[in-house]
C-alpha cells in the first residue's frame, strides 16, 4: 500500500494526545523546528506551509519567526492530531487543512507560498508526488526545507557514533522482549536506505526544485527523553503482537538498565531546496 500521512496509529486520539504532550515537555521538536525555520528565511514571508504538521509543534515556532501579518497553514492527514492542535494552539494567523501531503496543490493556490517546512515526517509520504506539489505552490524563489531521519537517509553524524558505547534503549527493549516474552526479532535487513540524498536530489530536480544546501546535523538528548519518545503509542517498541501495556512494561525494564542522564544522539539530513526565480 502507498505510504500516506496518516499511517496506522497516527489518527488515534490517545496517540495524538501523547505526541502533543511530548512536544511541549521535551526540546526535540522545538530545536528541530527552530533549525528549519531559520533555514527557510521567513523574515519577509507572508504565507508558510507547515507540511505534515501534526498537532502544530512546528507551526508554533514558525509563527514566532514570522512578521505579524503573515499566515501559516498546517497540512496533515491525521484529523486526531489536528483536533489536539486546534485545542492547544490558538492563533488567528494559523489555519488547518486535513489532507494528504501529496494533495497539497489541491488546497493551496499555485505560486502563493513563500516557504514550505516539513519537520521529521517526509519519510511517510510519496516524496516524488509531494515534491511536485510543493513546487507547484511555491512562489519563484520560495524555499522548501525539510529533514530526514539518519536511518532513512543512510547518514550518521559523528556525535551519534561517539555515544554508541553501550546498548541503546531499543536494543535493550528487544533483549528483554526475547527473554521475557519469547519474542523473535525481525531478521536484520540489508536493504538500502529509503531516502538517500541522491534519490532526494533527483526527485527534487524532476519536480523543478533546486537543492541549495544540505547538512547532517545531530540532535542531542538524554535517555529520559528517549524513554518519553518511546512511550508514545505509535513509536512504542518492540514490533509485533504486543499490547501497549506490555510494551510499556518492557520499556520500564529496559530503562532501569540505563542512566537517565546518559546522552542520546539522533542524526538528521537537513535539505534546503528552492523554486528557481526564473525559468529557462
Amino acid at each position: 500500500m502507498a505510504p500516506h500521512d496518516a499511517i496506522l496509529g497516527w489518527d488515534e486520539d490517545s496517540n495524538a494526545e501523547a505526541y502533543e504532550a511530548f512536544t511541549r515537555a521535551h526540546p526535540m521538536y522545538d530545536a528541530t523546528s527552530r533549525d528549519l525555520a531559520r533555514r527557510a528565511h521567513l523574515r519577509d514571508a507572508s504565507l508558510v506551509i507547515d507540511l505534515c504538521g501534526g498537532a502544530g509543534a512546528t507551526a508554533r515556532t514558525i509563527l514566532e519567526a514570522l512578521p505579524a501579518p503573515a499566515r501559516v497553514v498546517s497540512v496533515d492527514n491525521a484529523a486526531a492530531m489536528q483536533r489536539v492542535g486546534r485545542r492547544t494552539l490558538t492563533d488567528h494567523r494559523l489555519s488547518w487543512i486535513t489532507a494528504p501531503a501529496e494533495r497539497l496543490a489541491d488546497h493551496v493556490p499555485a505560486g502563493s507560498a513563500d516557504a514550505v517546512v516539513c519537520n521529521s515526517a517526509i519519510w511517510k509520504t510519496h516524496t516524488a508526488a509531494v515534491f511536485a506539489a510543493v513546487a507547484h505552490i511555491l512562489r519563484p524563489g520560495g524555499r522548501f526545507v525539510f529533514n530526514i531521519g539518519g536511518g532513512f537517509a543512510g547518514v550518521r553524524h559523528p556525535d551519534e557514533q561517539s555515544v554508541r558505547t553501550r546498548p541503546s534503549l531499543k536494543t535493550l527493549i528487544r533483549q528483554i522482549a526475547v527473554r521475557d516474552y519469547g519474542y523473535t526479532p525481525p531478521t536484520a535487513s540489508e536493504s538500502p536506505p529509503k531516502l538517500p540524498l541522491d534519490t532526494v536530489t533527483r526527485q527534487l530536480s524532476e519536480a523543478g526544485l533546486t537543492v541549495v544546501a544540505t547538512e547532517i546535523t545531530a540532535q542531542h538528548s538524554t535517555m529520559a527523553e528517549k524513554k518519553a519518545w518511546l512511550s508514545i503509542p505509535v513509536f512504542a517498541q518492540p514490533e509485533g503482537n504486543f499490547t501497549h501495556a506490555q510494551r510499556m512494561r518492557i520499556l520500564d525494564a529496559a530503562y532501569a538498565l540505563v542512566n537517565a542522564d546518559a546522552p542520546s544522539v539522533t542524526s538528521w539530513l537537513v535539505v534546503v531546496a528552492q523554486r528557481p526565480r526564473t525559468t529557462a
